[in-house]
């Protein structure tokens, strides 16, 4: 009996170790299975995700191309107004200067109209009467010629006057494109 009985636990203890090597076996197995479905899930996140990033990286090109294309055509639109600012500018200047120089040759001379009133209240008529149907004037008119230094100075403050005005145009031009 002695040996009957070892046998038994012999087969018992041997019973237990194929058991334990085939549930070991069966769990590896298992727990493979479930990291594979893991690798796959994750590689299927990570593809998702690579794809939205580069869905977002495309989308954040356009954008960029899109705003790169606005700044180029307002620098092209404040270039085009800057050419005309200085293009105005420079032929007031080359007015002023024409006008200068015939101030200075005495082929213009300035004149004002003055008031007939005080001009008989002062006693005197020593001014120049201007010519009948000439620009719209009435006869009778009376002009003073002013000195050709007076005349200068005039011209030169009109000459700032219309290069204030002229870049004032042009700032205001620059303005209302940037709020285009």
């Amino acid at each position: 009996m002695f040996l009957g009985w070892r046998w038994g636990v012999l087969a018992l203890v041997l019973g237990a170790a194929v058991g334990a090597r085939v549930a070991w076996v069966w769990q590896t197995d298992e727990l493979t299975k479930q990291a594979a479905g893991y690798e796959r899930q994750l590689a299927a996140k990570d593809l998702a995700h690579g794809r939205e990033r580069e869905q977002a990286a495309v989308a954040a090109l356009g954008q960029l191309e899109s705003q790169q294309a606005q700044r180029r055509d307002l620098e092209g639109r404040l270039q085009t107004q800057d050419q005309t600012h200085w293009k105005e500018m420079n032929d007031a200047q080359q007015a002023q200067a024409r006008l200068r120089d015939r101030l200075a040759t005495a082929d213009l001379r300035l004149s004002v109209l003055l008031d007939a009133g005080s001009v008989a209240a002062q006693g005197g008529d020593g001014g120049m009467r201007a010519p009948a149907g000439t620009g719209g004037l009435v006869d009778g008119i009376l002009r003073a010629r002013l000195d050709p230094a007076h005349a200068r100075r005039i011209i030169a403050i009109t000459d700032e006057g219309d290069r204030g005005l002229i870049a004032l145009a042009a700032c205001q031009a620059y303005v209302r494109e940037l709020r285009r």
